[in-house]
């Protein structure tokens, strides 16, 4: 019976058994954690594709709507030429090559959007002139394996009556 008494402490194998469970918690907490960091860094840089896309249709729309011309480019679907009220020849074009939205003017060009996996301008023409009366925008952009399309559309104003 004296022997129990003075026995109050952990075994070596109970030590054990403890440090094995302890790292597998922290093992499954490490892991976690670095799923979480990896899935943070991937909605941002989608969020950041996104967000950069709807700029640029918002700018190429109000540049739209605001127009003196939009010219109506034949076939051509991956660029829009406008004309701007103060006489500025502003033309967006989309290059397939390096999948980047381009803004260009007076001979500068300018990036808009990158990872541009595809781009419409799909113009309507006007029955009284020969210039476009409305357009209709399509944006294709990828980040990472997300595939996401964001769409504007604008009338211009100069065509209205």
């Amino acid at each position: 019976m004296q022997n129990k008494r003075y026995h109050r402490g952990f075994t070596i194998v109970e030590m054990l058994i403890a440090l094995a469970i302890t790292a597998i918690l922290l093992t499954a907490i490490a892991v976690a954690f670095n799923a979480s960091i990896i899935n943070f860094n991937e909605n941002q840089n989608i969020f950041k594709a996104i967000n950069s896309a709807r700029q640029a249709l918002s700018r190429i729309t109000t540049q739209v709507r605001t127009a003196e011309k939009v010219y109506v480019d034949g076939e051509t679907v991956a660029q829009c030429s406008v004309e701007t009220t103060d006489g500025r020849y502003i033309r967006y074009e989309y290059n397939s090559g390096d999948k980047t939205l381009y803004m260009k003017t007076n001979g500068n060009s300018y990036v808009l959007c990158k990872n541009v996996d595809d781009m419409r301008f799909d113009k309507t023409q006007s029955p009284k002139n020969s210039f476009a009366k409305n357009v209709q925008i399509s944006m294709t952009i990828v980040s990472g394996d997300v595939r996401q399309t964001v769409s504007a559309a604008a009338v211009v104003r100069r065509n209205l009556d």
